[in-house]
């Protein structure tokens, strides 16, 4: 068995591609359009390869998502979880889990999807203004 991609459906292949490339960093590898389905496939990655995307699936007919809680959540390894948190949060990202414990935070994309971010390696020291942040919202 070998994994291939997660699939999230969006409801804005804009505001999605601003939050999940601009914001997170991911890189889009693939684009394919189906006029026949009426929809748009996405194929974002960590490294600009094809492997272990996350497919972004818009659907040509507007349709209202769920939150998508029990999709679950993406997860992503960060250098430095501090600095990415801040800079999602300069971005405009609500950080709805901060990384009090310098391991993990959650944020949500435009579309609700949870994403877990995960220091690599071991956790990072304790530090303000995370270490007294509060939750927002739903994570």
């Amino acid at each position: 068995m070998k994994y291939l991609h997660t699939m999230v459906r969006v409801s804005s292949i804009e505001e999605s591609l601003d939050f999940y490339c601009n914001k997170l960093g991911l890189k889009e590898v693939r684009r394919s359009e189906n006029p026949d389905g009426r929809f748009t496939l996405i194929f974002l990655s960590v490294d600009g390869e094809l492997e272990n995307c996350v497919e972004l699936t818009y659907n040509w007919d507007p349709e209202e998502y769920g939150e998508g809680r029990n999709f679950g959540h993406l997860a992503y390894e960060v250098d430095n979880i501090y600095e990415f948190c801040q800079k999602l949060m300069d971005a405009g990202v609500v950080i709805s889990r901060p990384p009090r414990d310098g391991n993990m935070a959650f944020v949500r994309s435009p579309d609700n999807i949870s994403i877990e971010l995960l220091q690599k390696g071991d956790p990072l020291p304790p530090a303000e203004p995370w270490a007294s942040m509060k939750n927002t919202g739903k994570w």
